[in-house]
């Protein structure tokens, strides 16, 4: 058999099962940008050979990582505000005084699309530079057709001039604009009869999502969101529970959605609910650390239900301006308490599986996507254990 390329003498988390699915002395070989073989060196093909051959001298490969949570798209920051969080200001108040999120939305409709495409892209480096493989990319700060289309647009784009895949999710219900004077229920009727079927019939959408809070949208108005995404055939995600419990995660799983993400207030029967949904737990502890939060995501409950857990940055300019998943396995195990083997599988394994993708990638497996990334470490707890060191060694994308 003839790859591509083989990556060889290297030692493999494949990811595969239910754990780290750790192999000594193995090997990856790609074929036409798929992963053709992972495992043990010696049960390589009889007569292989390949166009190239890497000596991975002993270094570790994981699947490249995966960001399943971020709105990396946006106009302006807002580090103002979190000068007022310093002196005290929470993040309704600054939300109900014309902050927060709106105030991104102002500087996002300002924002051409390429100018857009270009203050994203640094974000994104710095993703990539870790390993990163996969981004999913929410809008969300636009509220209007016009701007959350060129949000949408602006994420498809930024495949065009760097080696990665990118998800992205419709989140018109994300806050109230301004012009809504107040009316929550015309503006929904303005997301799923206005925006959500033009944004479908674009392409320009993989999945729906919204923010169930009491600062934002009610279950009963994300609700009709949720049915106009199925009306449009588009995967459902939810920000829920995140500053108060509404049930945001069983509403989720009552809609088979791919993911609940935050979930700081979710109970035992949201937890279970999710379980047997197969909705994933997406947890966020960037916005947990800036908001200075005390009340933990129920760990417990999740892992007693068999819930699967995910990692994410949530990079956006309010509440997690962090563009860092080590930084983010860092955070999870020592603000969550997750485990190592938790917190690596949550950035790749739970998070392909919180996009709807364990198909494609996620895991070392023949028949998947040949995204690795190869790192200068030890043993797998390095990528968790250190603070604002990156040992990634080399990054390979479509077999690239």
């Amino acid at each position: 058999m003839r790859f591509d390329r083989v990556w060889l003498n290297a030692r493999l988390a494949t990811l595969g099962g239910n754990d780290l699915g750790i192999i000594e002395s193995g090997a990856v070989a790609s074929k036409d940008g798929l992963i053709a073989f992972a495992g043990p060196m010696q049960d390589l093909p009889t007569g292989w050979d390949a166009a190239g051959r890497i000596d991975c001298e002993g270094r570790w490969i994981t699947p490249g990582l995966i960001d399943c949570h971020t709105h990396l798209v946006y106009g302006g920051d807002r580090a103002h505000e979190f000068e007022l969080r310093l002196k005290g200001a929470s993040y309704e108040e600054i939300a109900r005084a014309g902050g927060g999120i709106l105030s991104t939305v102002k500087a996002t409709r300002a924002a051409s699309e390429d100018e857009l495409v270009a203050s994203a892209l640094p974000r994104l480096d710095h993703l990539i530079a870790e390993g990163c493989t996969t981004v999913e990319i929410k809008s969300g700060y636009g509220l209007d057709l016009e701007s959350e289309t060129r949000s949408l647009r602006a994420a498809r784009r930024l495949t065009d001039t760097r080696p990665i895949s990118v998800t992205t999710t419709f989140l018109g219900a994300h806050a109230l604009p301004p012009e809504a004077n107040g009316d929550k229920d015309a503006f929904i009727d303005k997301v799923c009869d206005q925006m959500l079927p033009v944004l479908a019939r674009e392409g320009l959408a993989d999945a729906v999502d919204a923010f169930c809070e009491g600062i934002a949208f009610s279950p009963e108005q994300v609700a009709r969101v949720f049915e106009a995404a199925r009306t449009h055939r588009l995967k459902i995600k939810l920000h829920a529970d995140q500053l108060s419990n509404l049930n945001g995660a069983k509403l989720a799983a009552d809609y088979g959605a791919l993911s609940a993400d935050h979930l700081e207030y979710t109970d035992v029967d949201g937890a279970v609910a999710m379980a047997k949904a197969g909705t994933v737990a997406v947890l966020l502890p960037g916005a947990f650390y800036m908001l200075r939060e005390t009340q933990l995501p129920p760990i417990a409950a999740f892992r007693e239900a068999g819930t699967h857990m995910a990692l994410a940055t949530d990079c956006n300019p309010g509440t997690s301006p962090m563009t860092s998943l080590l930084l983010t396995m860092n955070m999870g195990a020592t603000l969550f308490r997750l485990t190592v083997e938790e917190c690596i599988a949550g950035v790749t394994r739970e998070a392909a599986r919180a996009l709807g993708k364990l198909d494609e990638i996620g895991t070392l497996e023949p028949g998947k996507f040949c995204d690795l990334a190869i790192w200068e470490i030890e043993r797998p707890a390095e990528l968790v254990y250190r603070i604002g060191f990156n040992p990634l060694h080399a990054r390979i994308w479509r077999g690239q």
